[in-house]
């Protein structure tokens, strides 16, 4: 094989095994298809039921739910053991009117963590 050849060769092998490198990495962690609440959505209170899919099976024992309430102070959600495998639910309970962060940690099967945030607003029911 001529030198230029052997060169074009190895970077373009070169280049198939980094994407299929980077494709395993992205698929590795967990990430948030859909919630609801919706992020920056609004829901009536009282009572929230809260429910998070990812795109990977999640080690709910290992996984958490905190609400962030509008005067900042936060609570730990119990989370609901009756659920699919990708999935998160809980429920938040007497909630008033105005703005609230829902943060949530979750351990993907394979072992890494992934953390996220979702805005949403209380309104009158």
């Amino acid at each position: 094989m001529r030198p230029r050849r052997q060169f074009f060769t190895a970077l373009l092998l070169g280049a198939v095994a980094a994407t299929w490198l980077l494709v395993q990495v992205a698929q590795a962690h967990a990430v948030l298809i859909e919630s609801s609440p919706s992020g920056k959505g609004q829901v009536a209170g009282p009572d929230v039921p809260i429910r998070l899919r990812f795109n990977v099976r999640i080690d709910a024992d290992r996984s958490r739910l905190t609400l962030v309430r509008p005067d900042g102070s936060a609570q730990t959600l119990e989370l609901s053991g009756e659920t699919s495998a990708n999935m998160l639910t809980s429920q938040a309970q007497g909630l008033a009117p105005g703005e609230y962060r829902l943060r949530w940690q979750v351990l993907a099967s394979d072992g890494h963590l992934t953390r996220g945030e979702i805005p949403f607003t209380v309104s009158r029911s």
